[in-house]
């Protein structure tokens, strides 16, 4: 069966997170994507760390499958080679710094003015319009700005997430809206020129806790692993560790104290009956579900929980998460090629029934230039001249493949 995406092009201006994200999950889906990098040195996530054989980690994680063009688009030379590629492609995606798409001719504007049909992207931290247009914006700095960092951590120490959370949000609605916008054009013929601000996408996420403080006038405090409305929620002890359980319902309080911690008496215990009461007396809820849980080591408990049905689950370290049972009994894993080593990436989340998602190979810097130069319009003699002159960077040890 074909690819989902099989005959879309996606050409990119991208760096770091947030764009790679959504054009990788476009290329998983079978697009064709050309990645636009910098000759001197490429996406700055190449150099993050090399702690994936010599690349980085954020590289391989989000630029499988993509076609990497070296180019100085500040050149005239380079401009329009990229603007010939994207005259010819149905996407483009572009995270640059606040206005300097347009200051290159490749403002949403001018691209669709002559290809009306195409669908462009302008990923940027804070908008269009508005006092922050113009700042420049990393996730951390998003995180901050949304109020995430002030609802996450514990009642003592604010911290922001352990993943770019920022960045995943925006690069997911990127993705979502391209794919809209092509679903679009197949019925109207319409391209379609779409804002994505990773301040928005960001505060979208806050879900609840906005909901809250827009509601009530307080903001939710920061609960650690433990939920506002919830209880029990939390990590518990157990003899030789600690297991989560997340009871959210009434029937769940019932079966957890009856069938698992055998204490039915607090099936009816007044201060517990109901979500509501048992949030209000959390304190000493928790402490009684503490004192029964440590009775067990945390295999015994975790299968005790799973048979009665209770939401739980050990806290798994990262080297726990890459032999995880369950990814690993799903055959979740694929080996794919980078410069230098191959290595194991995660098939993505999507899974259709009839095809496999496509992921390719993670590109060297310029590894595919002379051969999307010549694409561009130039023949061999003028795309290797704009490799001479550094105009363009072509990886060496791929040249041959493409001449």
């Amino acid at each position: 069966m074909t690819q989902p995406l099989d005959g879309v092009t996606v050409v990119s201006i991208e760096q770091a997170v947030a764009a790679p994200l959504a054009t990788r999950n476009l290329a998983d889906l079978g697009a064709r994507v050309i990645k636009v990098e910098r000759v001197d040195g490429g996406d700055f996530a190449r150099d993050y760390d090399h702690v994936v054989h010599g690349t980085g980690a954020h590289f391989v994680w989000l630029n499988r499958g993509k076609e990497s063009l070296a180019i100085d688009v500040k050149s005239i030379e380079g401009r329009a080679a990229v603007r010939r590629l994207v005259d010819r492609a149905d996407v483009f995606v572009q995270n640059l710094a606040p206005g300097a798409a347009q200051r290159l001719g490749l403002g949403a504007d001018e691209l669709r003015e002559h290809h009306p049909e195409l669908v462009v992207v302008n990923l940027s931290g804070y908008g269009t319009g508005g006092p922050m247009t113009d700042r420049k914006a990393y996730d951390m700095l998003i995180q901050a700005e949304a109020g995430l960092v002030s609802i996450t951590g514990t009642p003592e120490t604010a911290v922001k997430t352990g993943i770019p959370t920022a960045d995943i949000a925006s690069g997911m609605y990127c993705a979502q809206a391209v794919l809209a916008a092509l679903l679009r054009r197949c019925r109207t013929g319409e391209g379609a020129s779409i804002d994505v601000s990773m301040l928005d996408a960001t505060v979208e996420w806050l879900g609840h806790a906005m909901y809250t403080q827009m509601y009530t006038g307080s903001q939710p405090p920061r609960m650690g692993l433990s939920h506002i409305s919830i209880a029990p929620y939390d990590a518990f002890p157990t003899r030789d560790g600690e297991v989560l359980i997340g009871v959210q319902n009434d029937s769940g309080w019932r079966a957890l104290v009856t069938e698992v911690l055998d204490a039915p008496a607090l099936a009816d215990d007044p201060r517990f009956v109901t979500n509501v009461q048992r949030v209000r007396h959390r304190s000493e809820c928790d402490a009684l579900v503490a004192q029964q849980t440590s009775q067990w080591n945390t295999s015994e408990l975790d299968a005790r929980l799973a048979a009665a049905g209770i939401p739980a689950a050990q806290i798994k370290q990262l080297d726990q998460v890459v032999d995880h049972p369950q990814l690993r009994a799903r055959k979740r894993w694929r080996t794919i090629a980078t410069e230098h080593a191959q290595v194991d990436a995660l098939l993505p989340p999507i899974t259709f029934a009839d095809t496999e998602a496509a992921m390719g190979d993670v590109p060297a810097l310029g590894q595919h230039t002379l051969a999307l130069l010549i694409e561009s319009g130039l023949d061999t003699t003028a795309a290797n001249e704009l490799i001479q002159r550094s105009i363009a960077v072509q990886a060496e040890r791929f040249q041959k493949r493409h001449i």
